[in-house]
C-alpha cells in the first residue's frame, strides 16, 4: 500500500512538471516573437496581414493598456516587483494544487508563463515588447504579445473552471441539502 502510494506521489510531480513545461514552452514562443520582430522592425513600424490585423513593433514602459507609461521610470520596478511575486505565487499554487483540477492547472500555466515573459523583458530592456495590433477604422485595440495572449487565455479559463467548480460545488450542496431535509 505504501508503494502505490509513493507511485502515485512519483506520477502527481511528474504532471505537476507538465505545468511548469506548459509555462516555459509560453516563455520560450514569447521570447523568440520579440526577439525575432526587434530585428525585422523598427519601433512603430507596421505591416498589415488582414483589414483588421497589423504587426507593430511598439513598447509598452506601463502596465496592461500603457498603464502608467509615463511616470518617470520607477513603475519599471513596481511591476518587475509585482510579476516577480505574482510568478512566485503561482509557482507555490501549482505546486500544492490538486492534480485532477486540469483547467485550473492549465489556467495557472499559460498565466505563469505570460507573467514570467513579460517579466523577462521588464528586467532586461526595461520595457515590454508588443507587436499584434487588431483594429477597425479608427479604433483599435491596444498592441499586445505572446505573453499578454497567454495571461488572457488563462485568466478566461481560470474563469470557466471556478464557475464550473462552483455550479458542480452548488450542485453537490444542494443535493446534500435535499438528503438532510428528507431525513427530517
Amino acid at each position: 500500500m505504501a508503494r502505490a502510494a509513493a507511485g502515485r506521489e512519483r506520477l502527481g510531480s511528474g504532471i505537476r512538471w507538465a505545468w511548469y513545461g506548459l509555462a516555459l514552452f509560453v516563455i520560450v514562443f514569447d521570447q523568440i516573437s520579440k526577439y525575432w520582430i526587434q530585428i525585422h522592425f523598427f519601433e512603430t513600424e507596421r505591416f498589415n496581414l488582414l483589414p483588421i490585423l497589423d504587426v507593430i513593433l511598439v513598447y509598452n514602459e506601463g502596465a496592461a493598456w500603457s498603464f502608467l507609461s509615463d511616470a518617470g521610470g520607477w513603475q519599471r520596478w513596481l511591476f518587475t516587483a509585482i510579476s516577480a511575486v505574482v510568478s512566485l505565487v503561482l509557482i507555490g499554487w501549482i505546486h500544492v494544487a490538486d492534480q485532477s483540477q486540469k483547467l485550473l492547472l492549465w489556467s495557472l500555466g499559460f498565466i505563469l508563463g505570460g507573467a514570467v515573459g513579460n517579466l523577462i523583458d521588464r528586467v532586461v530592456q526595461g520595457k515590454v515588447t508588443d507587436f499584434v495590433l487588431f483594429y477597425y477604422e479608427s479604433w483599435s485595440f491596444p498592441a499586445f504579445n505572446v505573453a499578454d495572449s497567454a495571461i488572457t487565455i488563462g485568466a478566461i479559463l481560470m474563469l470557466v473552471d471556478a464557475f464550473y467548480s462552483s455550479e458542480n460545488t452548488g450542485a453537490a450542496r444542494d443535493g446534500d441539502h435535499d438528503n438532510d431535509k428528507g431525513e427530517q
